[in-house]
């Protein structure tokens, strides 16, 4: 049982304010989207003496609220060269990303072209895709055995303060109003630089160094976040058994030919794709849109969205390595499936005395995402892998993930606020998720307290094993 440095604590610290940053740019243009949409307007009457239809103006707005998740899918491409290559200091490579796009964002209104602040947010969205991989995959990898998924999680707990940040920043009584708008989405540059003075004083990860690298120093950079000379022994053994029994220099396509890793695939793509489009995406961008038709105080209820996602993402950190992975995320994806349920059926039923049942469940499908889906989709590759797929794997899971964002950001308003869907679009939610919950039910193995390397010995027996055949795994040890 290792223990916690200051190093350590530090060191992580220092990586989750990329995740602060991210929620901060999710949560601030929930509350701000009519004085956002009006400068959309105004500038386009500028420029061709007409106003926007709603449609249009509909359009574009979600196509501004999605570009932040294409950018990221885009991004998400580059991690595995930039994981590879530079480890560590990827971090620090792809946080220039963040800068440059606060200070775009914050170029938009003077500039007077929303094409600027679209802009702003796709640079933004390749920041995004590159760091919510990079991030689990140096926590997974500095992190002693039992506190790693704890760890983890915090990478959850910064992205949700981050939203409820974002979500009271974007209020008119702070700095949600037409002066001062541009300016809220420029804030995001104090965590970002604060990055750059941490970041360059953590330690690599040993795991990559020896590894990836093949160096000495891995000993040196364990000492420092273990802090006792017995620890990294007993570590340093366990990391070259992995060493031993992982081959070097997979490519892509090794990646997705490789027999043992098909299993794990089809598992990562069915918790990422359960978890985002579960619903929660489609609340936390446009709750308030989805409160304002019900009730005039919309926007406080939004705050109350951001309240609720911080607190259970807490609960989740401090049930992680209690209940476990397979548990919560079993809990999770099955108190969604019902909560969409739900929403369908008071949604559908114009009652006024049920509007405040509405926002009940929206609240439960925030707890539940943030309880087991949330945090454990972002990292349960890393855990699932072994070091050479681990990279690609974190890739594959960052695609997955702003993949199923960009699609919600882009097509939920006009499938509800159009009627396309109405209230049936939280059945293809409740449909999604029930499916993840079925299929984790049947595949998916415990990862809490176990090595990297015993959890890969799990699938390395697969290779003979063909896919159907659920007999041949060993998943429930």
């Amino acid at each position: 049982q290792s223990h916690l440095t200051a190093t350590l604590l530090a060191s992580i610290l220092g990586v989750v304010l990329g995740p602060l940053q991210i929620g901060y740019h999710t949560g601030n243009v929930n509350a701000p989207a009519k004085i956002i949409e009006e400068f959309f307007n105004s500038t386009w009457k500028a420029r061709h003496n007409q106003s926007m239809t709603d449609h249009s103006l509909t359009l574009l707005w979600s196509l501004s609220v999605s570009m932040k998740d294409f950018g990221a899918l885009v991004g998400s491409l580059g991690v595995k060269y930039l994981a590879d290559s530079y480890g560590r200091n990827s971090i620090l490579i792809a946080n220039c990303l963040s800068v440059a796009a606060a200070c775009i964002m914050f170029a938009s209104k003077a500039s007077e072209s929303f094409e600027v602040l679209i802009l702003g947010r796709m640079v933004f969205g390749l920041f995004c895709g590159l760091v919510m991989s990079l991030n689990p995959l140096y926590i997974q990898e500095v992190s002693p055995t039992n506190l790693r998924g704890a760890f983890a999680t915090l990478n959850q707990v910064s992205l949700a303060s981050g939203i409820l940040i974002g979500m009271v920043a974007g209020l008119e009584i702070t700095l949600g109003t037409k002066s001062n708008w541009a300016m809220m989405l420029s804030l995001s540059l104090i965590p970002a630089l604060t990055q750059y003075l941490v970041l360059p004083f953590c330690p690599e990860s040993p795991r990559y160094l020896l590894i990836n690298q093949g160096k000495e120093k891995k000993a040196e950079a364990l000492l420092r976040l273990r802090g006792h000379a017995e620890k990294v022994s007993c570590e340093l053994e366990e990391m070259k058994e992995e060493a031993a029994h992982t081959q070097t220099g997979i490519t892509i396509r090794d990646f997705f030919q490789k027999r043992s890793y098909r299993q794990l695939i089809l598992l990562i793509l069915l918790i990422n794709v359960g978890s985002q489009l579960s619903g929660f995406n489609a609340i936390i961008n446009y709750s308030t849109k989805m409160f304002q038709a019900k009730f005039d105080d919309a926007k406080y209820l939004t705050l109350g969205v951001g309240a609720v996602n911080v607190t259970f993402t807490l609960v989740a950190f401090f049930f992680m390595e209690r209940a476990g992975r397979r548990k919560l995320l079993l809990i999770g994806f099955l108190s969604i499936g019902v909560c969409n349920l739900l929403m369908t059926i008071v949604d559908s039923v114009l009652v006024p005395e049920l509007r405040s049942l509405q926002v009940l469940l929206v609240f439960c499908v925030v707890s539940a995402y943030e309880v087991g889906p949330g945090p454990i989709s972002w990292f349960i590759a890393a855990e699932l892998f072994d070091q050479p797929g681990r990279p690609i794997a974190m890739a594959f899971t960052s695609m997955i993930n702003w993949g199923g964002k960009f699609v919600i950001a882009l097509l939920f308003p006009p499938l509800l606020f159009q009627k396309i869907c109405g209230a049936y679009v939280y059945l293809i939610f409740m449909a999604v998720a029930l499916l993840a919950f079925t299929f984790m039910w049947l595949r998916l193995p415990e990862t809490k307290g176990r090595k990297f390397d015993d959890i890969a010995e799990e699938f390395r027996g697969a290779e003979g094993i063909p896919l159907h055949n659920s007999s041949g795994f060993n998943t429930f040890t």
